[in-house]
């Protein structure tokens, strides 16, 4: 057996890995292939950029150094990598989908998140185009509500006064600054416009973290309805 080294000294680059793998997927994983896809899908897709994050078959065979770890040969490699797989998907900790590109079916895999559903259910809406990027053939191309949907079906109703705040507030965003504030107003029963202009005021004066912005936590939920925003709360 060989030996590790020891992790090196300085800084070394940490993956977020979900609480419940531990509490609830781990004790049921038996299968040491599966393990391995499993944690090398988490640490992968944590590096990956967008919203929409997918792995294909490449992204874990074209990596010689975890490969080796399934096989000293690669042949047998390859099959203890589809087999974990497989496992992984059956258990529900992966979802994956085929789609045909260039006249060959191609399987697609998604962890299976809120995110990684909504990226699923897209494709089977057929809200996707080939991206022209060998390495990530795809892209979603989910159509947002625009800002006046969204008010619609989540504040109230329209009035001429809140379409020109609106309009105005289209220019001056970014569509998910938007959409995350109209969240986080629904979410706290503040269902005013005033209120979300107040967050996107202060992201735009003090920076939006995106991590700690869309985190659920009880601090971070306490930093909307206090202080300068307890006025808009409906108690």
């Amino acid at each position: 057996m060989d030996a590790f080294s020891g992790f090196p000294a300085g800084k070394v680059r940490f993956t977020r890995i979900p609480g419940p793998f531990f509490s609830e997927l781990l004790p049921q994983i038996d299968n040491l292939a599966e393990l391995k896809v499993t944690l090398y899908a988490l640490w992968k897709l944590e590096r990956m950029e967008g919203k929409h994050r997918y792995l294909q078959l490449e992204d874990f065979s074209d990596d010689e150094i975890f490969m080796s770890g399934l096989g000293a040969e690669k042949k047998p490699a390859l099959a203890a990598l589809k087999d974990g797989l497989k496992r992984a998907v059956k258990r529900g900790t992966l979802l994956d989908t085929q789609l045909e590109l260039d006249s060959k079916a191609r399987s697609f895999y998604f962890l299976n998140s809120a995110r990684g559903r909504e990226s699923i259910q897209a494709i089977e809406n057929g809200e996707w185009r080939p991206s022209g990027d060998p390495r990530y053939p795809i892209e979603l191309v989910q159509e947002r509500p625009n800002l006046f949907t969204l008010y619609e079906r989540h504040i109230g109703p329209l009035t001429p006064m809140i379409a020109d705040a609106l309009k105005e507030a289209e220019h001056e965003y970014p569509q998910e600054w938007l959409e995350e504030a109209v969240r986080i107003a629904v979410e706290n029963n503040a269902r005013a416009w005033s209120y979300v202009e107040a967050i996107l005021r202060r992201w735009q004066e003090e920076g939006r973290d995106e991590r700690r912005t869309q985190g659920d936590s009880e601090k971070d939920r306490r930093k909307y309805v206090e202080g300068e925003f307890s006025d808009f709360i409906e108690h």
